[in-house]
């Protein structure tokens, strides 16, 4: 993947985590591209093939997010805080009908997503309550694949609220609130004590 095809790519995702992708014709891209339509199918072949690599750059963009995260943090909690400061400047400004139009217009894009959140995703979460456990920050008796099915699944209802444009809440405010409550759902006392410490850092940065 060449450079201009990587900035291509990059503005569209802009472009269209903005506007929405059904709003958004390859005539408005090449204009907010200030590039020609017959650069953009120099590289992909129609919206559909872009949208899918815009997905798929997306996916590997989380997972080296993640990893790099889950290496930095000093404990499980600081990593799941972590993921939500880093969902939040992911999802911050996305327009509400873009799950939407990835569902019904898109759907090799929207099984992408799926499979990442069932796969991966799901991982990331067993492995951060096992994580957990064993610092003694989370309780000892939770079932780690019951969590991350209801944490995935949690993921998917709200996606489904925001592509029936149900939700007056930023998608970003969402992400951190759950991570916040499956936190203080799974958190042993210590777990709780330093969640709290957390959050009053937070506030008064």
């Amino acid at each position: 993947m060449d450079e201009k095809q990587i900035e291509i790519i990059s503005k569209a995702s802009d472009i269209f985590m903005k506007y929405g992708i059904k709003s958004v014709t390859m005539d408005d891209l090449a204009r907010e591209l200030s590039i020609s339509k017959k650069t953009i199918y120099k590289y992909f072949e129609d919206k559909k093939e872009l949208v899918r690599s815009i997905v798929a750059t997306k996916i590997e963009l989380d997972k080296a997010s993640c990893n790099i995260i889950i290496n930095q943090c000093e404990n499980a909690i600081d990593e799941l805080i972590q993921i939500s400061k880093s969902i939040k400047e992911n999802f911050g400004n996305i327009h509400s009908s873009v799950f939407f139009d990835l569902q019904k217009y898109h759907q090799d894009a929207w099984r992408m997503m799926q499979q990442h959140k069932q796969e991966f995703v799901h991982q990331q979460i067993m492995d951060n309550m096992n994580r957990g456990m064993g610092e003694g920050l989370y309780r000892s008796n939770i079932k780690t694949d019951v969590i991350a099915f209801v944490y995935v699944n949690t993921i998917d209802t709200i996606f489904e609220k925001i592509s029936s444009s149900n939700l007056d809440h930023a998608v970003s405010e969402i992400f951190v609130e759950i991570i916040r409550f499956l936190i203080r759902g799974i958190a042993s006392e210590t777990g709780l004590e330093y969640l709290k410490s957390r959050i009053k850092l937070e506030e008064n940065e």
